[in-house]
């Protein structure tokens, strides 16, 4: 209610009684916010570069686990470890609790792509070296292209498909599909890109609208549902050693995959994909110092295809926000 202005509330001599109100009905709290997202780009890629590391600590973690365990029970105790991580945020009575949500489908959604993605990558570690099972995952971005014209309804220009060819054929530089050298296996991290390039655009259509803290928890809860099903088919008994890198696993991946949330805050995706390949360079350190891995030249020529054909498709999303924002005058998506 407005108040009166102050020369009318001179001339009341005498305090009127008010009418009464009844209590407004109680509803129920709104979903948690989002923040409001920052155009602070460099911030964005230091979180980026930040996540890589603890992504490629995982991946090796797991690599190394794969040769005791099966990797549905690995990709299990990472989630388990994921939902533990985020447990608070599933108590109602938690300041911290986030399960509201108006995009539950787009949660569960995302929570079951990060687990395929998990799972058949764990796969490939098994059997491949962990350079050439990154690199080949690295495909991920060219799937986003695709993906973008159904989710985000983008059009998408000749370049980009021409950048997205290229990029499926350092794919086929790796894999080298028909030669004595092509390793079934090694379709496992093309699945698991797909599955990861879902992950990635239910994060952009959720970005700014749903908390980072709903959007993992609600991962966390349909990781954790759909592979606790498929798990016990599979079960062997760990050591109290396969614990503890199991742990270490669910630790780096969460705080990896929290890191990535963050980093969409600050930045769009098509100035934080550039950086993300940071990741290669981890993991091919990592599979030396472990692993005694060295990349041979197919690895090295097919993650040169792919990188520049990342490189080249987040140039061209720049290039096409910077002409959307000069035709149409729309305020930045990152105000």
């Amino acid at each position: 209610m407005t108040p009166p202005p102050g020369a009318a509330a001179r001339r009341v001599s005498a305090p009127l009684p008010l009418p009464e109100t009844k209590p407004a009905p109680s509803e129920p709290p709104a979903p948690r916010q989002a923040p409001a997202r920052a155009d602070r780009p460099f911030r964005g890629i230091a979180l980026i570069l930040l996540s890589t590391l603890f992504l490629s600590t995982s991946d090796t973690t797991a690599k190394y686990l794969s040769k005791s365990l099966p990797s549905l029970e690995i990709a299990w105790v990472r989630f388990v470890v994921f939902a533990v991580i985020m447990l608070p945020a599933m108590l109602p009575g938690s300041p911290l609790y986030a399960l509201r949500t108006q995009r539950p489908g787009f949660q569960l959604m995302r929570g079951v792509a990060l687990l395929g993605s998990s799972i058949f990558f764990i796969t490939g570690l098994r059997y491949l070296p962990i350079a050439e099972a990154s690199a080949t995952s690295f495909v991920a971005p060219l799937f986003v292209t695709a993906l973008s014209i159904i989710f985000l309804s983008e059009r998408v220009g000749l370049r980009r498909w021409l950048a997205t060819i290229v990029g499926l054929a350092g794919v086929l530089v790796i894999i080298r599909p028909g030669t004595g050298a092509f390793h079934a296996a090694a379709l496992f991290p093309i699945v698991s890109a797909f599955a990861w390039a879902v992950t990635l655009v239910m994060t952009r259509v959720m970005s700014g609208r749903e908390h980072a803290v709903t959007t993992m928890t609600y991962s966390s809860i349909a990781g954790v549902a759909v592979i606790s099903a498929l798990v016990p088919f599979v079960w062997v008994a760990p050591t109290w050693h396969d614990i503890l890198l199991g742990l270490l696993v669910g630790v780096a991946s969460t705080t990896g995959q929290w890191i990535v949330v963050l980093a969409f805050r600050y930045a769009d995706a098509s100035v934080l994909a550039p950086f993300s390949y940071i990741q290669l360079l981890w993991v091919s350190i990592f599979g030396f110092v472990v692993f005694g891995e060295v990349p041979d030249v197919w690895t090295v020529t097919g993650a040169v295809f792919i990188v520049s054909s990342g490189l080249y498709t987040a140039h061209r999303e720049r290039v096409r926000r910077s002409q959307l924002l000069l035709v149409t005058g729309e305020n930045s998506p990152n105000p």
